[in-house]
This record gives structure tokens, C-alpha cells and sequence, in this order.
């Protein structure tokens, strides 16, 4: 199936920088080819708002179609069985993870239902029983049994699925779009600025795009590329930078999500994956000094077995397991590859430090667990294979595969998810009029979040931008003289920094686009990651500052080359949101934020993570002092972090933030006449 679309022709142009710029004219523009993105665009014209048009610049790339887990999880309202739930009960869940505004986690838990429902319809093969109650179980940070799964893709199915409809629907998509620059004038969306990736940068026509529009929906996932040590799928970067650089603000991003993760193929190592009990073995560099590590610090056989059985369901790195828990495994992990400089693999061909396992020595939920699935045998590859063969056969499949019967795998801990993100409301539209982050992009998410409640949220998400724009933004979008003062300006800045960067090759030096993109993955993995300090958060910003700051006078790239254009782009956008990031970071530690969600900030005053077994349970373990910690106690759980970025023509910007109440829960009148006749007035979009 073939999603990609032609330019379609135009008479409207922007004169500037020696193009002739086309000009798309569209009430909306989808920016993204996942599933929050098709949902959009599906729901879009589903809405009656049909003059719409998808754009990517790699439409089969992204997280949505290339990323999963053992068992990829959906979270929504319970939808079987008889255990009581409700949307109040579900908003509460949402709610709870702290830093979280109630009306999206009202909206969230609302549409959850018709927002799964419709998937299933449009032919995502959710499992149901014979009755038709679509079952469920439970995942992390939920108190009822309101996961669901299709397997290891699930979010590709969804992609899919709405991918179906969307071109049936005959909506434009195209591809080799990469964002440069949202156009905004006194607070509202005017249009876009991408530049064309099919083209020569110097050929017949013209290698930037324009489109004038009303609405963006900017499904362009986090801003993976900020980081080397990543889960995210090759070909995923996120765009938040043009949103920065436009005037849309942030919320929450200091908060992401890591975990462990195989690095070859990327790919998480959830769920069946540790409940197996696979070895963990350390290398040098260059595969030799075997050791299994978690040993010189987990002494006690059993223990050791029963945290690697936890880290299958209580997957994401957690400082409140790392005290005394599954998520000690994290850092032991982190401190072989980033501290040590060794290599980390899962071994299954073997058990852990004997030759034979020991069941009686296993914690009761995984000995109890492993002997109802049939599995107390063996070696870890026996084990998976017997209780979950896909998850095997998964790795074989892959490019590079892996055979698990005889290969290690080699993993880390990786930057799987940024919670935080672009300022939404509860219709997910930004600060500025228009412009609706939906998805990865959009920070709707609090500093806990229920395992597979992104999924959920994306398509909640786009759902609710799509019936707020077409009830309140429809229409032929307005041709105003700003419009085409402010492209050409956009057009001509881009122009000029391509033009500066080429000519530096010209004479004589190296294209450098590759190294900086590098350059500040490894910086921010390696000063910004899971475990940070004020200090090293510091020394990240005042690098990333000089970067941004010298970036127009010293980013050299190949004219000729596609790829080195789309990169003087890519690493402007990457190091404007890297210095957003690290501002908003720098200020969580200076409001007195403490270790909290996935992330530990390492404190003088704090305590080493302990060892709950023994003659001293008590005792802190033989670590490196860049793991001593204090965990939040939700201080700062009831407040929102924002932040912006104001920019300044002679250099970076100022970034500025701000703290405020989280919103409540809204309660509404739910008598039903009052909202029936509030709904026949304007369908409650307001």
C-alpha cells in the first residue's frame, strides 16, 4: 500500500531567498504518520472536516509502527468481568501519578472506551471472549485489570488499521517533509515551513514547501534524537524544537521514562523477557572479562532471581524500587556501561550462576507465578519459548536478528518515553491558537503514568483536537498579508543557514551535521539521563547553550547531500529542545526537586539504595556515590512545570518557567436534560 502523495499542483507562491515556494492552502495540517496522527486525520473527516492533508518526513518510520514490547499494552476502562470501574475511578488513576492535569485525565478516561471501541471496529483484533467482553489485566501502576494487548505490535496494528482508513478516505499524505518552522502570528497558527527531502536542495524547483492553514496537529512524537542511549526506533527524532522556536510552551518535560532496553535491534526487554530469568553478564569492550555483575552486589541467590523475575511488570526504572527493589537491576546496569565503560548482556542460554535453577529459593509471587505457567525448568530460553514463543521468535525476525538459543543480546538503559511534553489543554490545543500537539509530542502525562495509557492518550488526544476543530476552526484558512511576510522570512532564514553552512564546505571544511547529532545524543545520555545532579545538569546546559548559541556560524554541511540539508534542520531542532530541556531540569532541581518518576538526582544528603535481606536489612550497599538520593514524597506532585522559550535574533533566547496548581478534576453537572440541552447547542465543545 502505497501512502505517499505528489505535491499537488498550486498558483499560490512565496517569492523569497531565489524560490518560488509553493504554497498548499488547508484548513489542517496532520504533521506525523502514526497512530495518533492517522487517528486525527481519520477522525477529521470522520467530523465532516475533510480538507486535510498528512505530512512526515519518513512515513513508515516512527514509534507507533517500529516499537513494542513483549506484550504491548492498551490501556482503557475496564470492559469485562465484575469488577466495578467507572470514568471517575479511571481519571483518578490517570490523576494520581502526580503533576497531572485533571481535565485531561478526565478526557483521557472518558474517551477512553469510544476511542477503543472504534479501533476495534476499524479492525484491531483486540482479544475478546465468547460473550464479547474485550478481557483484560493488570500493568504497572494500575489497581484494576484495565490493560489489553494484541501482542508485540500493537501499536503497529493500530497504525495500520487507521493507515486503511485514512487513504480511503482520500486524504492527502506525504512524505519527505521535514519541519523547519511553524508560522504564528499574535498568538495563532498561520502555517508551516518543511523542507522537501525528495528533491535536490539546488534543482528546478524549489526545495522548501509552504502550506497556510488554520490548524496544525503535530503528531511528531517525542524528541527522541535528544538522546544516544534510546529505545526509540532509527528514524524517529520528533520536531519540538520548531514548536519551541514558535512560541508554543512546555510542560513537564523533565520527566521521561527509561528502562532497559536491547540495543541491536532496539527493542524493550519487558515482561516475559525478565520473568524467564535470563543471566546478566558484563564484558569489556571487546567481549572479554566475563562476570556476572548483579552478584558482587545482590549477594543472596534468591533475591537476586526474584528483583530480575519483578523487572518483567515493573519494567520502567522506578527510584522508588531503586531504594530497595527491582529497579536496583537499573543501576547496576547503568554503572557497568556508563560508569564502567563495559558492555551488558542477557544470556539465556544459561541459568543465572549455577548450572541448574532453584525454585525453592525464588520469592513466593515468582515461584507461584513460574510454576502456574508451566515453566520451573530448564534453562531462560526453554522458559520463554514454553510461555512465550512470539516473544523469541521476535528477535529472530528482526535486522540484525538475534537467536536467543545461542546469542546474547546486548542491553542498556535507554530513554523509552518523554511524559512530558508540548502544552495541551483539555482539547489538546496549545497555547497558541491552532496548534494541537497530540500524542508523544503533547505533555499530558504526569510523572507516573499506567502502563499503555500512551497509547490510549494518543488516540484520545487526536480524537479530541479533531471534534474541537472541526465544531470551532473549520473553514478556508485566511490569506492575510502577515502570511506571506512572515513565510518569506521563515523561508529566507532557512535559506540562510544552508547557504552558510554549504559554504563552509566549500572552503575546506568537514560536514559536521553527523558529529553534533552524535555529539549531543552522548552528552545528554550521559549527563541528562536517568541519573543526573545538578552539576552535571549544568555542565549539559552551558554546553548545549554554546552550541546553540554558535550553531548558525559553525554547522557546515554538503549542499549536494539530502541527508546533510535535512540535518542542519534536525540538529538546530535537537539542540533548541535539548536547551529547553535542561533549563526546565536545571530549575526542578533548584525548586527543590528530588529523585521522583524515572529519574535520580543524585543528592549529598540523601542514602544509598539498601539490601532488605540478611542480618542487616538495613545496610547500604558498596555503590558509587552518584546513586546516593532522596525520593520525592510528592511535594511537587499538585504543581505543573512550564516553560518557553523567547527567542532573541543575537542568540538562543531566554528560557523561562513558571510553576501553577495542577488543574482539578473538573466536576461537571451530569444531570441529564441540563447536558442534553447544552449538547444541542454546540455539542459541548467549548
Amino acid at each position: 500500500m502505497n501512502a505517499q502523495h505528489s505535491i499537488p499542483a498550486t498558483e499560490e507562491f512565496v517569492q523569497a531567498a531565489g524560490f518560488d515556494v509553493p504554497v498548499i492552502a488547508v484548513n489542517t495540517v496532520v504533521v506525523g504518520t502514526g497512530s495518533a496522527g492517522y487517528c486525527a486525520a481519520e477522525r477529521l473527516a470522520g467530523f465532516g472536516q475533510e480538507d486535510v492533508v498528512v505530512i512526515a518526513d519518513k512515513i513508515n518510520a516512527g514509534a507507533s509502527r517500529n516499537a513494542g514490547s513483549d506484550k504491548q499494552t492498551y490501556y482503557k476502562l475496564t470492559l469485562s468481568g465484575d469488577q466495578g470501574d467507572s470514568v471517575s475511578e479511571m481519571a483518578k488513576t490517570l490523576f494520581s501519578g502526580g503533576a497531572m492535569d485533571g481535565d485531561n485525565a478526565l478526557a483521557e478516561a472518558a474517551v477512553s472506551a469510544r476511542a477503543f471501541l472504534h479501533l476495534c471496529d476499524l479492525g484491531v483484533p483486540f482479544p475478546q471472549n465468547r460473550y464479547g467482553e474485550f478481557i483484560g489485566y493488570k500493568t504497572d501502576h494500575d489497581p484494576r485489570e484495565r490493560a489489553t494487548s494484541v501482542g508485540p505490535y500493537t501499536s503497529r496494528r493500530m497504525v495500520e488499521q487507521l493507515e486503511k482508513k485514512v487513504l480511503a478516505n482520500g486524504t492527502r499524505v506525504l512524505g519527505n517533509c521535514r519541519v523547519v518552522d511553524v508560522i504564528v502570528d499574535d498568538g495563532e497558527v498561520l502555517g508551516l515551513l518543511v523542507l522537501r527531502l525528495d528533491v535536490p536542495y539546488r534543482g528546478e524547483g524549489s526545495p522548501y514547501l509552504l502550506f497556510r492553514c488554520r490548524n496544525i496537529v503535530y503528531a511528531t512524537g517525542g524528541p527522541a534524537g535528544l538522546y544516544a542511549t534510546r529505545v526509540f526506533p532509527n528514524g524517529q527524532w520528533g520536531a519540538s524544537g520548531a514548536a519551541y522556536r514558535a512560541g508554543v510552551r512546555g510542560k513537564n518535560v523533565t520527566e521521561w521514562q527509561f528502562g532497559l532496553a536491547s540495543i541491536k535491534p532496539r527493542w524493550n526487554v519487558s515482561g516475559s523477557y525478565m520473568q524467564v530469568l535470563p543471566r546478566f553478564v558484563s564484558t569489556d569492550a571487546e567481549g572479554g572479562e566475563e562476570r556476572e555483575f548483579l552478584a558482587e552486589t545482590i549477594t543472596d541467590y534468591g533475591r537476586l532471581l526474584s528483583l530480575v523475575f519483578l523487572k518483567g511488570y515493573q519494567w520502567p526504572f522506578d527510584v522508588r524500587k531503586a531504594v530497595d527493589g527491582s529497579s536496583l537491576i537499573d543501576l547496576l546496569v547503568y554503572r557497568e556501561t556508563v560508569l564502567r565503560g563495559r558492555r551488558v548482556f542477557l544470556d539465556f542460554t544459561r541459568n543465572p550462576l549455577h548450572e541448574h535453577l532453584a525454585p525453592e529459593e525464588l520469592d513466593e509471587e515468582a515461584r507461584t507465578y513460574l510454576d502456574r505457567a508451566g515453566v520451573l525448568f530448564g534453562a531462560p530460553i526453554q522458559r520463554l519459548q514454553a510461555m512465550n514463543r512470539p516473544a523469541y521468535d521476535f528477535y529472530l525476525e528482526r535486522n540484525p536478528n538475534v537467536d536467543l538459543e545461542k546469542e546474547w543480546l546486548e542491553v542498556d538503559v535507554c530513554a523509552q518515553h518523554n511524559n512530558g511534553g508540548l502544552l495541551v489543554d483539555s482539547w489538546w490545543q496549545s497555547n497558541i491558537a491552532g496548534f494541537f500537539p497530540v500524542g508523544e509530542a503533547g505533555g499530558a502525562h504526569g510523572v507516573y503514568r499506567p502502563g499503555g495509557s500512551a497509547l490510549n492518550s494518543g488516540q484520545v488526544g487526536a480524537t479530541r483536537a479533531a471534534n474541537y476543530i472541526a465544531a470551532r476552526r473549520g473553514g478556508d484558512p485566511d490569506r492575510p498579508p502577515e502570511f506571506a511576510r512572515l513565510a518569506a522570512g521563515a523561508v529566507n532564514e532557512a535559506a540562510t543557514l544552508v547557504g552558510r553552512a554549504a559554504e563552509r564546505v566549500t572552503q575546506g571544511e568537514s560536514d559536521n551535521t553527523g558529529p553534533l547529532l552524535r555529539g549531543l545524543g552522548q552528552l545528554m545520555s550521559e549527563k541528562a539521563g536517568p541519573v543526573r545532579s545538578a552539576g552535571s545538569i549544568a555542565e549539559a546546559l552551558d554546553e548545549v547553550s554554546q552550541m546553540l548559541g554558535t550553531y548558525e556560524s559553525t554547522v557546515c554541511a554538503e549542499e549536494s547531500s539530502r541527508q546533510s540539508v535535512n540535518r542542519v534542520f534536525l540538529v538546530r531542532d535537537l539542540l533548541t529542545t535539548a536547551y529547553v530541556y535542561l533549563t526546565a531540569m536545571a530549575d526542578y532541581v533548584a525548586q527543590g526537586g528530588l529523585s521522583r518518576g524515572s529519574t535520580l538526582y543524585t543528592d549529598d544528603e540523601g542514602w544509598l539504595p539498601l539490601i532488605g535481606y540478611g542480618d542487616a536489612p538495613d545496610a547500604e550497599l558498596d555503590l558509587p556515590e552518584i546513586f546516593r538520593f532522596r525520593v520525592d514524597q510528592g511535594d511537587l506532585a499538585a504543581s505543573v512545570q512550564e516553560v518557553g522559550l523567547e527567542r532573541d535574533e543575537e542568540g538562543p533566547g531566554e528560557v523561562n518557567t513558571s510553576w501553577r496548581p495542577v488543574r482539578p478534576i473538573p466536576v461537571e453537572d451530569d444531570f441529564f436534560e441540563n447536558v442534553w440541552r447544552e449538547y444541542r447547542k454546540d455539542g459541548n465543545v467549548r
